[in-house]
């Protein structure tokens, strides 16, 4: 089996142990993509693509399968989804929550106030001390346009996106993980990246402090699919699509901890703070 995945490296390491535990060492191997990589082959090559099982952003998934019908259903996944409108063709593995974090010593060489919104990250005042993801090569970069497009609307929001970027310069980035990285190597004040990232950072003493924006904290999910080819499904496929699942959810919340199942609760101090932002 084929499987194909945008996931980092945590995800991976998941998805292999989950497969692995379940007997199903040596038949697989998993191929990694950059997200708009594998976006742009499940668009080109549709079922024809040489995957058996695809990992993605749900909503390229959802978009290659209106396109091109490239998904079977799913057959063999026993775990309840929260969102009980997930579709019947790909089951979520994974949340990734966006978030604005800062590095307490750049700021405070700098003389920076800290940010507390999106809108924050436009001033001025932050030119060049800002690192985040360009959505052409990452999917995190979605979660930022999200949250201005709901706050502000397209043609406040489109403002502040471009006076964040003017501020990002070259710190702007094809990588979701890069702003964090740029923010550890205190090449960057402030960053906007994967929530959970962040969060390990501080926890491991890093000088990594983590904002809730105002407009609020907003997540995308990762899901699996099979690919329907056109002499059809291998059944392998949908085993190891449920293995990914049933299997793996356990120790992807330990870094991903957003639940997404019934019966699985967040860790002690990953919900979000709760804020009286510009959004519910």
């Amino acid at each position: 089996m084929i499987i194909y995945s945008n996931a980092d490296q945590d995800a991976l390491d998941a998805y292999r142990t989950a497969l692995d535990k379940n007997g199903y060492a040596g038949d697989y191997t998993i191929q990694a993509f950059g997200t708009s990589e594998l976006g742009g082959k499940l668009a080109a090559e549709g079922s024809a693509i040489e995957a058996d099982v695809i990992t993605m952003s749900s909503y390229y998934i959802d978009s290659a399968q209106a396109n091109s019908h490239m998904f079977a259903d799913l057959a063999q996944v026993q775990s309840t989804p929260l969102d009980t409108a997930s579709p019947a063709w790909r089951a979520p593995v994974q949340a990734q929550e966006g978030t604005i974090f800062y590095n307490t010593q750049v700021l405070a060489s700098k003389g920076l106030p800290a940010p507390s919104s999106f809108k924050d990250l436009a001033d001025p005042v932050y030119r060049g001390m800002v690192s985040v993801p360009d959505i052409s090569g990452s999917s995190t970069g979605w979660l930022m346009i999200q949250a201005n497009m709901d706050a502000y609307g397209e043609e406040e929001g489109t403002e502040i996106l471009t006076g964040i970027y003017r501020n990002a310069g070259p710190y702007l980035s094809q990588s979701g993980s890069a702003p964090i990285k740029n923010a550890r190597a205190d090449e960057v004040a402030i960053g906007f990246g994967l929530r959970h990232q962040a969060l390990s950072d501080r926890a491991s003493g890093l000088p990594i402090e983590v904002v809730e924006p105002r407009e609020g904290t907003y997540s995308l999910t990762e899901s699996v699919a099979v690919v329907d080819h056109s002499e059809g499904v291998n059944p392998l496929a949908q085993e190891i699509a449920a293995a990914i699942v049933d299997s793996g959810r356990k120790r992807l919340m330990n870094t991903y901890p957003k639940p997404l199942y019934q019966g699985e609760a967040p860790r002690e101090n990953s919900r979000p703070t709760p804020r009286n932002g510009l959004t519910p």
